[in-house]
């Protein structure tokens, strides 16, 4: 077992339906030649600190994806594993293979495969925040005011101060995140919208780590077209020097 401390886990296992995508599912839409799971992948391949990365995958895309690791040269990715029934399962599944290749006492980022977006400093904050306080959930400030409603009718105005955008990645102790999911499905728990909601549910204390606006979740044409005006940006700083 080699001593992999501090891994990613990116979960690829969606079919998009919200992106009207005909051909492909949207982790696997291309910008400039390049998938956007592709994207995700090098920002944490290319972070000094990440030492493995786990992919969950639809079952049919391991081949597609496979080839395009190789072809973008990328070697932290350990395996790709086929995606479960529901969220929950499929981010299981990843947890299981990275109980064999990794550390007892290792950190785990849970990621989505469509926030290419994510900058470094964020993966180090939340490496930094996990050995410090056990968790990291990666958020941004509310910029809008969030009401709750019945019926068509506002019940609750919430302050917007007090207000955070739960994002990605979000991460723990790889044990204690482990431990969660086998609690979970001995209690027949299985539609946990995310892992810092499971965690929550059982008892662990979540802790935020402030991320950057640009970490999208791209699952509409606009979100795509932001991702892609970001990247053509940075393009075009390097080429122009700005």
């Amino acid at each position: 077992k080699r001593s992999f401390v501090n891994c990613a886990l990116i979960f690829a296992g969606g079919t998009g339906q919200r992106m009207n995508t005909k051909t492909r599912p949207k982790q696997f839409l291309e910008l400039h030649g390049k998938p956007i799971i592709i994207y995700t992948i090098e920002v944490f391949e290319n972070h000094p600190d990440i030492d493995a990365i786990v992919v969950v995958c639809l079952e049919d895309w391991i081949p597609f994806l496979r080839k395009k690791l190789v072809h973008y040269d990328i070697a932290k990715v350990i395996d790709v594993v086929p995606g479960g029934a529901t969220g929950q399962e499929s981010i299981r599944h990843g947890i299981d293979a990275l109980m064999l290749h990794a550390d007892e006492d290792a950190t785990v980022l849970v990621h989505d495969g469509v926030r290419p977006l994510l900058r470094p400093e964020t993966i180090t904050d939340c490496i930094q925040s996990v050995q410090e306080r056990g968790s990291a959930i990666t958020v941004t400030p509310a910029i809008e005011t969030i009401v709750q409603e019945s019926d068509g009718m506002v019940t609750n105005v919430i302050e917007r101060q007090a207000c955070r955008l739960a994002k990605a990645p979000q991460c723990f102790k790889l044990a204690e995140l482990e431990a969660a999911h086998r609690k979970a499905e001995a209690d027949g728990l299985h539609d946990f919208i995310d892992s810092a909601s499971m965690m929550r549910h059982y008892g662990h204390d979540l802790y935020t780590v402030e991320g950057s606006p640009e970490n999208i979740k791209i699952t509409t044409p606009s979100d795509f077209y932001i991702f892609r005006a970001f990247v053509d940006a940075q393009e075009n700083s390097q080429i122009f020097g700005l």
